[in-house]
């Protein structure tokens, strides 16, 4: 704890200023990406969280960015593609979505927005003479008259014929240090003699001519990388500019990147690079990141830019948690409950409330007004909002099972069901929890596709906010006093996506969980789901059926020794297989 203390002490004191540019409309209004693609969707979010909460930097650092206009596009890509993105078709296919749910202007200001923050950082860079930060950007994909995979159009090429434009006509250094070779720019930055381009790569595409490309092997890892980096940074000519695609594609089991680099030696990397470009206008952005700790690797660079530290992220902090768990300290009770005695109050006490045909509050607690607050404070409603829902309505019922709470949002003419929620406050060895018996989240005007597969239990695809509802629910738990979020999962992905937050309460039944996903941790979720719910799942050798048992989000630490043994020598017994025969 003292070393920790310390290393924030000096990481504030080696503090220097570093501009840093992000927007809420960063986080793409795509349902889902998270789990079918592994797109960490929140990223620029919760790199910035931490970056303002460990006081890496201040919030007075943080710039909103303008949208770039469709001229500075125009500068680089052709009337065609631009033309082009007004499709959902075209949309989908970049965003490997469903034209379903593609929002096409909601899509296209987070493109224009990251687009302008790159310009405006790259201004700001040149003024300063020092390092700047987009938290969303480096599409490097994007050629003159194509789009790439999530490279609708290419921010860095594009800032950089604004700023040739004006009249700049220095040295320029790109640094793509994504896992992929970088194409479109290279496309893009073919005629401007002034550039050059220098990339290290994985093993997974063709290199690209005409920049200085380095290509490692599968799996190269931190060493190798970083003497290749050196060499790399010793060919480099001395610029004025330089733009540096800090990729968090790098990291060791990031589903598209195969350099294998772990969390240090994505810091180490971006610390030379910081250390070589010292004194040269400098603009950081992100490029590509397909971990969960994609995060982590684009909060990381900006802890080197702002103070040179190597300090890592504590694992266990979770920014989405640090921050839902301030709002909550910030909302009233009297924002989202009711404070004052009503005549549904006396209703209540004379015994007439079985005359209503609703419930007056959730859980005798929370009214539909600060429920709808909450959710806004949340950003849950905006979301929603961006995804093409709007004029809300909470109805909060019993359906003879505890309490329900419904969200409908109206969407195309109709109004729909988004979220349904069944709990109720039960005891449960020995404590108060909420129990949840029934949630669903739906996005009924979204279809599924090759893309986007339906899971099993699955009516229509989900609204990709279960790890927000589920933080919600915990803080939820907190203000009334109880010691758990009780689920119950009726299929294999729902326990698989909830147990970085939840574990099975029978320790026994936790070992099996966890031996099962160790053994389908080669097989894509769709598929490891299906095999499940359709007994295609062997248990040494016989036939194993989904236990669907309690699962548990303590909300405060538990002392149980014997808990750990008796998890592991369950994991370790256990033997799963897919069945052979699974036609």
């Amino acid at each position: 704890m003292a070393v920790a203390m310390l290393g924030r002490l000096l990481d504030r004191l080696a503090r220097r200023e570093l501009p840093v540019w992000y927007s809420p409309a960063y986080r793409l209004p795509l349902s889902g990406t998270d789990v079918s693609l592994g797109v960490q969707s929140r990223r620029a979010d919760r790199a910035l969280w931490w970056l303002v909460e460990s006081r890496a930097i201040r919030p007075a650092d943080v710039h909103e960015p303008v949208a770039i206009s469709y001229d500075e596009l125009h500068r680089v890509h052709t009337v065609e593609l631009l033309e082009s993105l007004e499709s959902a078709t075209t949309l989908a296919g970049i965003f490997a979505a469903d034209p379903s749910g593609i929002g096409i202007d909601e899509i296209l200001s987070t493109v224009r927005l990251a687009c302008g923050g790159t310009l405006a950082a790259s201004r700001l860079a040149l003024q300063r003479r020092g390092p700047t930060l987009n938290l969303l950007g480096g599409f490097h994909h994007a050629a003159r008259d194509a789009a790439g995979r999530f490279c609708p159009v290419n921010d860095v090429a594009v800032a950089l014929a604004a700023l040739r434009a004006e009249g700049f006509d220095s040295r320029v250094v790109v640094l793509d240090l994504a896992a992929h070779p970088p194409d479109g720019l290279a496309a893009c930055l073919r005629e401007d003699a002034g550039t050059w381009i220098g990339s290290i790569s994985g093993s997974d595409r063709e290199p690209v001519p005409g920049i200085d490309e380095t290509v490692l092997p599968e799996g190269a890892g931190d060493e190798l990388y970083l003497a290749s980096l050196t060499t790399l940074l010793g060919r480099m000519p001395k610029p004025t500019l330089a733009f540096v695609l800090a990729g968090g594609d790098v990291l060791g089991g990031d589903r598209s990147g195969r350099l294998g680099l772990t969390l240090e030696g994505a810091r180490r990397r971006d610390l030379e690079v910081a250390r070589a470009l010292e004194g040269v206008p400098s603009v950081w952005v992100p490029a590509g990141g397909y971990h969960l700790d994609s995060w982590r690797v684009l909060a990381g660079t900006g802890m080197v830019l702002a103070s040179r530290s190597t300090r890592p992220i504590p694992r266990g902090y979770d920014p989405l948690t640090a921050r839902f768990a301030r709002i909550s300290r910030e909302l009233r009770p009297d924002d989202i409950s009711e404070t004052e005695i009503t005549n549904a109050d006396v209703e209540d006490t004379l015994g007439l409330a079985s005359q209503r045909t609703g419930l007056r509050l959730f859980l005798g607690y929370y009214t539909p007004a600060g429920v709808e607050h909450a959710l806004i404070r949340f950003g849950a409603l905006p979301f929603l909002r961006r995804l093409g829902y709007g004029w809300f309505r909470i109805v909060i019922d019993s359906p003879g099972l505890g309490d329900r709470l419904r969200l409908f949002g109206q969407a195309k003419g109709k109004e729909h069901l988004l979220v349904e929620l069944v709990v109720e406050l039960l005891p449960l060895a020995g404590e108060k929890v909420l129990y949840v018996h029934w949630l669903t989240m739906r996005n009924p005007i979204a279809h599924f596709s090759p893309a986007r597969p339906q899971l099993p239990g699955q009516e229509v695809p989900g609204l990709g906010l279960s790890r927000e509802l589920s933080e919600m629910l915990a803080l939820m738990a907190r203000r009334l006093d109880c010691a758990a979020v009780v689920i119950r999962p009726a299929h294999y992905q729902m326990a698989f996506k909830a147990r970085g937050e939840l574990a099975f309460i029978d320790p026994g039944r936790q070992g099996r969980f966890e031996a099962l996903v160790r053994d389908l941790s080669g097989v894509p979720l769709l598929e490891a789901a299906e095999a499940v719910s359709h007994g295609q799942v062997l248990l040494d050798g016989k036939p194993y059926l989904w236990e669907a048992d309690e699962m548990a989000l303590w909300l405060e630490p538990r002392d149980d020794a014997g808990r750990a043994d008796a998890i592991a020598r369950e994991r370790e017994r256990c033997r799963f297989a897919l069945s052979v025969d699974r036609t």
